[in-house]
């Protein structure tokens, strides 16, 4: 079994994750701009997600010689360790109950601000308790200000979302295309009839209905308050897997019985992605045939049937699957405090908002000073953080 165990390593595999981690959501996000029933691609992104965690046990959780100690993914399936299995299903469920929040909350508050809002949430709880699951290896003089300035960027984050709201509002308002509920994405050439002349400019009312009439969630006219509300629940789940992550490889309230070795990292994720997995195909197939939200009713026979964009929900999971893998690699060796660190993710998803989704474009100065202002309390929280490693003997 290979194990991270220097710092340096730790902090190789929280930057990776932390790229795959912030470059998936905008995945999803796309396909659902694009009109793809977030059902049917939640489903797909599930089947690679589970398949990221069986890679990464059967490569790294099997390499070297099984001791007793420190047993080999296989080995350890067939041990009585069923307590610190449950810590690790449980973590996988409130994974990917927030997940599934998420994908609804995009549509509403903005890639940008709900990576933010969740990140900064699962930093002020999550850190918090693995500081103490860890047994304080990690500097608390320094990691605590960390977790001070994750919360100022919440307030921030939600601070943005009002003013960019508040922008698009003004804009829709102003146009009479929203009134009537129609827009053209191009004027058409007299001459021939499908030239297109003019193009829809980012940042504008005609843009923002475009956008509506082609997405799955239909958001315009709905209140702000049900996204942040979304967005929220969402952070509150995503701050309690890994301290549940923690406790199944660590087993600090020494629930297995004497002379059963712990949870190996990879074993521990191989159960908490099982319980990923499961919940979100029960969910899923459930809001196919009653879905939230107004979205259309669907099928199992439609989804079956749906390969638009299907290859980039897979890309989404197996992004998704070996970040969290990542992750968790590098929490083992200098603490899951430290390893929060990755929750830097939003400044990799607030980077493809802007470039894929133009969000922020021809907002007004107060929304860029406070976007601006979020972002850099962010790089400040997460430098922070990562100087708080310790490491774990």
């Amino acid at each position: 079994m290979y194990l991270v165990e220097s710092k340096g390593g730790a902090i190789v595999c929280m930057l990776l994750s932390l790229f795959f981690l912030g470059t998936w959501p905008a995945i999803l996000t796309l396909l659902e701009r694009r009109g793809r029933l977030p059902q049917h691609t939640y489903l797909d992104y599930s089947i690679t997600n589970l398949l990221a965690a069986v890679i990464i046990a059967f490569t790294f959780g099997e390499i070297g010689k099984s001791t007793p100690d420190s047993p080999n993914f296989l080995a350890q399936l067939s041990q009585d360790n069923w307590p610190s299995v449950m810590f690790a299903m449980a973590g996988g469920v409130v994974l990917s109950i927030g997940n599934l929040s998420t994908q609804y909350a995009w549509a509403f508050v903005g890639l940008s601000v709900v990576e933010v809002i969740t990140s900064s949430i699962t930093v002020v709880i999550g850190t918090t308790l693995n500081y103490f699951l860890d047994d304080r290896i990690n500097k608390a003089e320094i990691l605590f200000p960390g977790v001070g300035c994750f919360l100022i960027a919440v307030c921030l984050g939600s601070a943005v979302h009002s003013s960019n709201a508040a922008d698009n509002k003004a804009k829709l308002q102003k146009s009479t295309d929203y009134e009537l509920g129609t827009v053209s994405s191009a004027t058409k050439d007299d001459e021939n009839g499908n030239a297109p002349v003019e193009k829809i400019k980012p940042g504008t009312a005609a843009f923002l209905i475009e956008v509506e009439k082609k997405r799955s969630i239909k958001v315009l006219g709905k209140g702000t308050l049900l996204g942040l509300g979304i967005t929220f629940f969402a952070g509150f789940c995503f701050s309690l897997f890994s301290p549940a992550f923690n406790l199944a490889t660590n087993d600090q309230w020494h629930t297995l019985r004497d002379g059963v070795p712990k949870l190996v990292v990879y074993t521990a994720f191989f159960w908490f992605s099982v319980s990923c997995f499961v919940l979100a195909i029960v969910l899923n197939i459930t809001f196919l045939y009653r879905p939230v939200l107004n979205l259309p009713r669907s099928t199992l026979t439609a989804y079956v049937n749906d390969w638009d964009g299907r290859g980039w929900a897979f890309l989404a999971g197996i992004l998704c699957g070996f970040g969290n893998g990542l992750q968790f690699m590098g929490g083992q060796a200098a603490g899951y405090a430290a390893a929060d660190a990755v929750q830097a993710l939003p400044l990799v998803s607030t980077f493809w908002g802007i470039v894929i989704f133009k969000e922020y474009r021809k907002s007004s100065r107060k929304t860029y000073v406070l976007l601006v202002s979020m972002l850099s309390m962010f790089v400040v929280a997460v430098g922070v953080l990562m100087a708080s490693s310790g490491h774990r003997k």
